[in-house]
């Protein structure tokens, strides 16, 4: 195991930042198939009670697996997972700070398991995403990628 795996501490975190844009909600309706207008349609949703067009919360998770991707590799593409609870909506303009914060690291007879509490917030602070990811501990990963900051 490598030195960085040794070294992963309760409160080591991984962050990254997104700006919501109705460009890339556009686009991920095109990707997805997903063309609810609230999505989509400006003037329609400004008509709702969500008073605008809202990204589609696949969209937003997408980014937060890109995060522990980024963190965590092939550990987190091949046996991760999450749960997690949609919170408030992001809209176009809101920039989103997305984080994985180690909460524990467990040996197992599989081997260590991080479980990881997750956020994403966006700018006004409103929690958009919460939850918690697992993600076994078993590949080299430099330091510098799965250790944002320590506490």
């Amino acid at each position: 195991m490598s030195e960085a795996m040794h070294t992963l501490l309760t409160g080591d975190h991984v962050t990254m930042s997104r700006q919501v844009t109705q460009e890339q909600i556009n686009a991920y309706a095109l990707a997805s198939g997903d063309h609810n207008p609230l999505h989509t349609d400006p003037a329609f949703a400004a008509s709702t009670p969500l008073g605008g067009t809202v990204a589609h919360g696949m969209l937003v998770l997408a980014w937060l697996s890109a995060l522990l991707t980024d963190g965590f590799g092939d550990d987190w593409i091949a046996r991760g997972s999450f749960r997690i609870r949609f919170r408030a909506p992001a809209r176009p303009g809101d920039a989103l700070t997305l984080s994985a914060t180690v909460r524990t690291v467990q040996e197992a007879p599989a081997g260590r398991r991080a479980t990881l509490d997750l956020l994403v917030a966006n700018q006004r602070q409103e929690t958009v995403i919460d939850g918690q990811a697992t993600v076994p501990v078993t590949t080299s990963r430099p330091p510098s990628t799965v250790n944002g900051s320590r506490s």
